[in-house]
């Protein structure tokens, strides 16, 4: 019968999967596992570097080679010179051996010993030999003038003066057999340099290598060869010389394993470094995807909400306050989205709008309709008939003012801007304005006020829906002014105030002045929305009440501002409307 868990081991359980779900979920993630990847590569890709680079391999050999060279040559040396004379035979003392320097002779000469034969006797060489090579670590072996083995240090007992000549022990690993093919491939991988193999002949000739060859012609030479493990054997022979006469060879090898050992150990070294630094740029990528992906994966699905439609208005997650790429993509996509819906509620109110406007002519259309037949009198007949004309004309105008207004937006934002000199604008508007001809003739005046000779004052927009918005302003001043009268156009160069956590801007102000009755104090915002119109001294319909709403879009879709407001007296006396454009101007 299980016990029941503590509540202290399911709080570890819960977090445990808590922290393994998390993790699956981030690295599932495409991009966190491509940024893990690629700092990880470039990582292996260094310490493939660093294991290939055979520099360090070189001068270790190097080095070697020029410590066998030392070595070999004080110990022939000292062979050949503390030699004595005992019976024709070469007698070497170890102790005075031992107190000579390098190329130090002492005892006989070619003057004093005439056409004497100098031999030498394994047997008072073993114990030097052995004293001189043990501490080394290296193999020694002595051959005579024909390359014949005398003496070899493996040879020699350690206790002893026993001369022992053994064959040497086969190959074998110390490890099963894919172990060692694993070991050797590795290995050869990792070891550039392509070296002859060693090939150990035991008690043969030993003019079978050519460093030896060359030594008992009076030459050092060194070699560096492989063994059949793949490691490295450095192997140096001078020549035993006495009275300038070659009396043998001495061939000094390192150990098959002492050059790669070191180079192992410097390689795991490497390795363990690796292996740490591989941790730490796990965790750093990690930590740095988590801060990329995990951001870009809400941002993708509150996208894709948006994109279904699964609540009426969907909120980007707001990350404006990382001072990066992926805050700047996140307001971006929030203000894309706020658009996009405020858009989507205008076009439904548009629609809406449009629906009751054309609801109005059309009922009071088909009344008229529905009455005529029954009409008794000419007069009823007639009068019904210029209900119905007025009601045409009227649905011609919405739908006209309709259309324009639908295919506004697509023109703003197909159209590319260009440069546009609003001064010269205004004057050609003026100017054809007053060449129409009006029943009420109403003028129109302008006024550039600040403006140099030959000065252009530049904005970037569309100079057709510019003209629009002015026609607009001046028609709808014109109507509201008394026959005979004057509406007034004025330009100037002004700075626009900091709005909405902008700077401050360079433009330009547009005012449209008329001495009409003004405007309703509750209807200055009111006159811009679509299908509003107050024009007490007209009758009902002659106006859609588009012109405005369509003018405050095309003002703000340049990134300018339009208002209205009244022109009053001392005694605030309303003295008419003043409509303002502002207009940023264009970058120089």
């Amino acid at each position: 019968m299980a016990l029941p868990a503590s509540p202290r081991a399911k709080r570890r359980v819960v977090a445990l999967r808590a922290f393994w779900r998390g993790a699956v979920s981030r690295f599932a993630s495409p991009l966190t596992r491509r940024i893990i990847l690629l700092n990880l590569g470039g990582l292996f890709a260094l310490l493939i570097g660093f294991l290939y680079l055979n520099q360090f391999r070189e001068g270790l050999i190097d080095a070697r080679i020029q410590s066998l060279q030392t070595q070999s040559e004080i110990i022939a040396a000292a062979i050949a010179a503390s030699a004595t004379v005992d019976t024709d035979a070469i007698t070497i003392d170890p102790e005075k051996l031992l107190k000579l320097a390098p190329g130090q002779s002492y005892g006989l000469d070619e003057e004093t010993t005439p056409g004497l034969e100098f031999s030498i006797n394994p047997d008072r060489v073993g114990p030097l030999l052995r004293r001189l090579v043990s501490p080394t670590r290296t193999r020694a072996r002595i051959y005579d003038r024909d390359g014949y083995m005398l003496l070899d240090s493996r040879s020699i007992a350690a206790r002893s003066n026993i001369l022992r000549n053994d064959l040497p022990p086969p190959v074998q690993g110390d490890g099963p057999a894919w172990l060692d093919w694993l070991r050797n491939a590795v290995h050869g991988r990792f070891n550039t340099e392509q070296l002859p193999l060693f090939d150990d002949i035991g008690v043969a000739n030993g003019r079978a290598y050519p460093e030896v060859a060359d030594a008992l012609e009076g030459r050092e030479r060194s070699f560096v060869r492989v063994n059949v493990r793949g490691e490295t054997v450095i192997s140096v022979a001078v020549p035993i010389q006495r009275f300038r006469t070659v009396r043998g060879a001495l061939l000094l090898s390192t150990q098959g394993h002492d050059i790669d050992s070191i180079i192992a150990s410097e390689r795991r070294t490497i390795v363990r470094i690796f292996l740490v630094s591989a941790a730490i740029m796990f965790l750093l990528s990690a930590a740095l995807a988590g801060t990329i992906a995990e951001p870009m994966r809400k941002l993708a699905e509150a996208a894709d909400r948006v994109r279904r439609g699964v609540k009426s208005r969907q909120e980007i997650p707001d990350f404006t306050e990382r001072n990066d790429e992926i805050g700047h993509l996140s307001g971006a996509l929030r203000d894309m989205t706020r658009a996009l819906f405020n858009r989507m509620e205008a076009t439904e109110r548009f629609a809406a709008d449009v629906a009751h406007e054309l609801k109005n002519p059309l009922t009071s259309l088909r009344s008229a309709v529905e009455t005529l037949p029954i009409a008794k009198t000419d007069t009823s007949r007639g009068r019904l008939l210029e209900v119905i004309q007025h009601d045409v004309r009227r649905l011609d105008r919405l739908i006209s003012d309709i259309s324009d207004a639908s295919r506004l937006d697509a023109e703003l934002a197909r159209g590319d801007m260009e440069v546009v000199d609003i001064a010269r604008l205004l004057r050609a508007l003026v100017e054809v304005a007053n060449q129409v001809g009006r029943e009420d003739k109403v003028k129109v005046a302008l006024a550039i006020e600040g403006k140099r000779r030959g000065e252009e004052w530049l904005v970037f927009g569309h100079d057709s829906r510019l003209s629009q918005v002015v026609n607009n302003l001046v028609d709808n001043a014109r109507t509201f002014s008394e026959p005979e009268g004057e509406v007034r156009v004025s330009l100037r160069r002004t700075r626009a105030e900091a709005q909405d956590g902008r700077a401050p801007r360079e433009g330009f102000e547009i005012s449209v002045d008329d001495d009409g009755p003004g405007i309703p104090a509750h209807a200055f915002e009111r006159i811009f929305e679509r299908f509003y119109t107050d024009r007490p001294n007209q009758s009902f319909g002659q106006n859609s009440g588009l012109g405005l709403s369509i003018s405050r879009q095309i003002v703000e879709a340049h990134g300018g501002v339009i208002h209205a407001t009244n022109r009053v007296d001392d005694r605030d006396e309303i003295l008419g409307a003043r409509f303002v454009v502002f207009l940023p101007a264009a970058a120089e």
